[in-house]
């Protein structure tokens, strides 16, 4: 029987976000922004969606007097990416 597929990581754009800070564990929103070519809106409401399931953290500050937001993968989110691939994988084998 086919695992389901975390309906929160399969969402292209919240993928992409996972992908980026599974590599890096940490980037700066203007840095996901250009990697993933989204829009600062849709990538606002997305990062908030997987820092609501605890996937990832969010912080907020000022360098100098620019506003700059990092996000952060938890391991909560780390462990929900990889058995995300490995459930694809899965698939895959079919």
């Amino acid at each position: 029987m086919l695992k389901k597929l975390d309906p929160l990581l399969h969402s292209e754009l919240r993928l992409a976000i996972m992908s980026l800070l599974v590599s890096l564990e940490n980037a700066e929103f203007t840095y996901i922004k250009e990697q993933t070519e989204a829009t600062a809106g849709n990538l606002s409401v997305q990062i908030t969606k997987l820092e609501d399931a605890g996937y990832i953290t969010v912080k907020k500050r000022f360098k100098g007097k620019m506003p700059q937001t990092q996000c952060n993968i938890t391991k909560k989110g780390i462990g929900a990416f990889e058995k995300y691939v490995n459930d694809l994988k899965d698939y895959l084998k079919l």
